[in-house]
């Protein structure tokens, strides 16, 4: 049995320190993990775990995240958080990538993409939403009046619990790390003005699927049904402008990895395997 080494280290990216995992044979084509809210890079470990021996995983904190560390006065918002990743690409010394997109991945990815599209080699989209349809009634009215009692935890908590079929298969250590990192001097209100600033992604959605429309990349769609926030309309729609995409959607919320690992780390290790 082939048990993958985890690394852990930091990045300079124009003062902000970087944190990163990383697992794989550094001559495998590399998966960029970009996590969602309000987790981190610690999202992936499990997926590291089961993909590691054969893939090249790496997984960034961004700013207001996790184990990264910003300076004072940095300006938090979705175009400064892609700033960032965009400078720790650069910085790892990556040249082309599987793109790994789940909730603010979507954002922060799809603003590196179209600036650099030449490395995205092929796209995995888990509950990662760049469409109308995607987005439902509790997701537009936090987008147009976000409030501190999101970062609680009981909000955390109702995350990872929320639309899935059996949460005892839901650990508690996701939630309980998210909100130590919440709870942090600072992050809260990190937190705030992102929320204030994702209405500017929602804009950018045409921008996004024009993207998608001409470049075309390998597209692989994984979606909990069960996600408050983004229905399982935002996972169809994707086929509107990446007609071949592969689409699976699971009886599970918005961490799907949380829950339905077993299923999905074989979808995933099939499609990087046809990239390669």
């Amino acid at each position: 049995m082939d048990i993958p080494q985890v690394r852990h280290g930091f990045v300079d990216v124009d003062g902000v320190r970087v944190f990163y995992r990383e697992a794989g044979p550094r001559n495998a084509l590399p998966v960029l993990l970009l996590h969602g809210f309000p987790s981190a890079s610690h999202q992936y470990r499990r997926l590291m775990d089961a993909l590691g021996d054969r893939y090249r995983l790496i997984a960034p904190d961004y700013p207001g995240f996790g184990h990264t560390q910003a300076p004072d006065g940095f300006v938090y918002s979705f175009d400064r958080l892609a700033d960032v990743i965009e400078g720790f690409v650069r910085a790892i010394g990556l040249e082309r990538f599987v793109w790994y997109a789940f909730d603010f991945g979507g954002p922060v990815g799809f603003r590196v993409a179209t600036r650099h599209p030449e490395w995205i080699a092929a796209l995995i989209v888990q509950n990662a939403n760049a469409y109308d349809e995607g987005l439902s009634e509790l997701a537009r009215k936090t987008i147009d009046s976000p409030v501190k009692d999101l970062f609680t935890l009981p909000v955390t908590r109702s995350q990872y619990e929320g639309g899935t079929t059996d949460p005892a298969l839901i650990a508690p250590d996701g939630w309980t790390l998210d909100q130590h990192f919440l709870d942090l001097p600072g992050r809260k209100e990190a937190q705030l003005a992102l929320a204030l600033d994702y209405r500017s992604n929602v804009e950018l959605y045409p921008a996004w699927q024009a993207w998608l429309r001409e470049h075309r990349p390998p597209t692989l769609v994984l979606w909990g049904r069960g996600d408050a926030f983004f229905p399982e309309p935002g996972a169809h729609a994707y086929r509107r402008d990446v007609p071949e995409a592969e689409i699976h959607v699971f009886d599970t919320g918005h961490f799907a990895l949380e829950e339905k690992l077993p299923e999905i780390a074989p979808l995933i290790a099939g499609f990087l395997a046809r990239q390669a």
